[in-house]
């Protein structure tokens, strides 16, 4: 049976995000400002069918193609909106349901680490992809399942607040983000991360 794990519009990619992805994935790497959107299913091997129908259908460019034990992820992209939205509409009819039968997102954890002490940036940098996180400055850690809408989180964080973008895992059983900025920023980008994953439509997970 066919889970439509995750359906993740972005109107238009920030820079921390575009530039994060563009240090990870593997694919065609997208660029500030361009649509992308996300998909997540189970089981994960029908991405490959999924990618196939999009690229024939427009003219978008795929920058992540994953398939994983038990779930599958794509990302696709292009500067015109209604390519990307023509994309998702393709894989919608192709696999016969609605957006609306997507999977809801929900938040698993979140916190704040206000002021963080220098050894634990050491440890955070080591791992992380993004930006560095640097003495002093405060942490805004999400974990959000299906894991690709973290992708959200991050792009409606950067839009609202100014903030750096450290580390984003958006393929598994959960998302991770992980922020860095100042206090009053950082508490900006939690409350615009959250309420982005509360506005999303779908079946709530049983």
């Amino acid at each position: 049976m066919l889970t439509l794990r995750g359906y993740c519009y972005l109107d238009s990619l920030q820079p921390h995000l575009a530039s994060f992805i563009g240090t990870t994935a593997k694919g065609f790497l997208p660029v500030p400002g361009q649509a992308s959107l996300w998909i997540e299913t189970a089981p994960g091997m029908i991405i490959n069918s999924l990618t196939d129908v999009a690229l024939k259908a427009t003219d978008c460019q795929p920058a992540i193609q994953l398939v994983e034990r038990r779930y599958g992820a794509l990302e696709l992209h292009h500067t015109d909106k209604g390519q990307v939205e023509a994309a998702g509409q393709a894989i919608l009819d192709h696999i016969g349901i609605t957006v609306d039968q997507r999977t809801k997102p929900r938040v698993i954890s979140d916190q704040i680490l206000r002021s963080v002490e220098p050894y634990q940036t050491q440890l955070i940098n080591r791992f992380r992809y993004g930006q560095m996180i640097l003495p002093g400055e405060s942490l805004f850690i999400l974990e959000c399942e299906p894991a690709c809408y973290i992708t959200l989180a991050a792009n409606e964080a950067e839009k609202n607040a100014n903030v750096n973008l450290v580390e984003m895992r958006s393929i598994g059983a959960f998302g991770r983000l992980y922020m860095g900025g100042s206090e009053a920023e950082i508490d900006s980008a939690r409350d615009a991360a959250i309420a982005a994953l509360e506005s999303v439509s779908g079946v709530e997970r049983k």
